[in-house]
């Protein structure tokens, strides 16, 4: 994925009002005494002065526009002391939750209890008081503020989100669940910028699922940055649901290292938000693997953009992406999909592909799929197709009785089963399927 490292392809006229806030809150922010937190964050808000927004002629913005983003008026989140109706909010199991309202850990919600030996699950704000070192050894290494300029400006605002370490050998039972909630206002949009640290030690195993959910009205602009650590023969699912709010702006970005013999499982739906962009960076070490996948169904006019890098460094590793859509109205999808393989990365193993399903003559996608190679003895491939549901289909359908809405569900629901199939875990499985029966219900 190219990036610049210049202000020639960046606004930086919207980037000076964060400028501001942060110089006027920088000195309350969590961790504010540890001189190494200060200077990562200064980093992060002096690569955002010199980066700004970027504009459409960065090429890995180019089909993503942030004006609608630029021009709301965002001042930062405060803790809020509202309640949280726990029946909106979606749950998987009965293991162990952290609660963010607002971007802010909320322990009277979290249920950290029952964790074995070995496991730690902290909002970042007690870590970087209480687990300094652990914190200061893995935050900023994955995820670099000079190629990425959201992270930046989540590095300079990084305040509070979740530390999920699993010590080596250890496995969890049930999935960590990390929510996010977003209030907003109809008074003051606000925004936020959680920080997640994942890591999974040698030989552990895990499930950690994201909920990022919008109860309220009023925009909000969450900025998100997960830095993902699996160590040698570890096994992560990396799970998201992702269905904010109507006037909801999402920015994610996850970072994550695959250390030797290790798995690495990521999925993201997607569903909500007016603006959605979900970045996931994977770098895979000596015989890794990893399963980068997800599905999104949006419409009315919202954007949905996911862009990933699988990058092969090591000999014998393998990785697949299944990316799936269904676009309706004046929607529009972006996808851009990478496969890097280095030169040391021989009997690499690589494959994707990413279909779309066109609900409306209105409807839009645009697709970049990429392989950059550069070793010879290898086997990748990638593919992308975009298309409208076949009326063969649903004539058969039909004929049989089923009426016109109910078909369309049934073969839009068939579509999208092929990366949902791709979580092995069968009550996520059948939780995700259920988002999917919610979305098309509710059109």
């Amino acid at each position: 994925m190219t990036t610049t490292h210049s202000s020639r392809h960046g606004d930086l006229a919207p980037a000076q009002p964060y400028l501001e806030q942060y110089d006027r809150l920088k000195a309350e922010l969590p961790g504010a005494a540890l001189s190494w937190v200060r200077d990562l964050r200064e980093q992060g808000r002096n690569r955002f002065a010199e980066l700004g927004f970027p504009t459409t002629k960065v090429e890995a913005w180019k089909y993503t526009s942030l004006k609608l983003l630029e021009r709301v008026a965002f001042q930062p989140a405060k803790p809020a002391a509202a309640g949280v109706h726990f029946d909106l909010l979606p749950h998987v199991g009965k293991g162990p939750r952290l609660v963010f309202v607002d971007g802010f850990f909320r322990a009277d919600l979290s249920s950290t209890g029952g964790l074995p030996a070995g496991v730690e699950l902290l909002g970042l704000a007690d870590a970087l008081s209480a687990r300094a070192e652990l914190v200061g050894e893995h935050l900023g290494r994955l995820a670099v503020s000079d190629e990425q300029r959201f992270v930046a400006l989540n590095t300079a605002f990084l305040a509070d989100g979740a530390v999920v370490r699993v010590a080596r050998g250890v496995e969890v039972a049930e999935p960590v669940e990390l929510v996010f909630v977003s209030l907003g206002s109809d008074e003051e949009p606000t925004a936020f910028h959680p920080r997640t640290l994942l890591i999974a030690e040698p030989q552990s195993k895990a499930v950690v699922i994201e909920h990022h959910v919008g109860l309220g009205i009023g925009a909000t602009f969450a900025n998100h940055v997960a830095e993902v650590f699996v160590g040698e023969g570890a096994i992560l699912h990396h799970y998201k649901v992702q269905r904010e709010g109507a006037e909801a702006f999402h920015l994610s970005n996850t970072a994550a290292t695959v250390g030797k013999d290790a798995f690495y499982d990521n999925f993201i739906l997607t569903t909500g938000a007016r603006l959605a962009r979900n970045e996931v960076h994977t770098t895979l070490g000596v015989g890794a693997t990893c399963h980068v996948n997800g599905a999104y169904m949006i419409g009315d006019n919202q954007h949905c953009d996911t862009t990933t890098v699988i990058e092969h460094r090591e000999p014998h590793g393998t990785s697949r992406e299944v990316y799936k859509g269904a676009i309706d109205d004046h929607a529009r999808a972006v996808f851009q999909g990478k496969i890097i393989v280095r030169p040391d990365a021989q009997k690499t193993d690589g494959h994707q592909l990413n279909r779309a399903l066109l609900l409306s003559d209105t409807a839009e996608i645009d697709s970049k799929p990429e392989l950059e190679i550069y070793a010879d003895d290898v086997k990748c491939s990638h593919g992308a197709t975009a298309g409208e549901l076949a009326d063969e289909a649903l004539f058969y359908l039909r004929a049989r009785g089923i009426p016109k809405d109910e078909a369309r569900g049934l073969l839009i629901a068939a579509f999208l089963s092929e990366a949902l199939d791709e979580i092995p875990e069968e009550p996520i499985r059948e939780a995700f399927q259920g988002y999917v029966s919610g979305w098309l219900n509710a059109r």
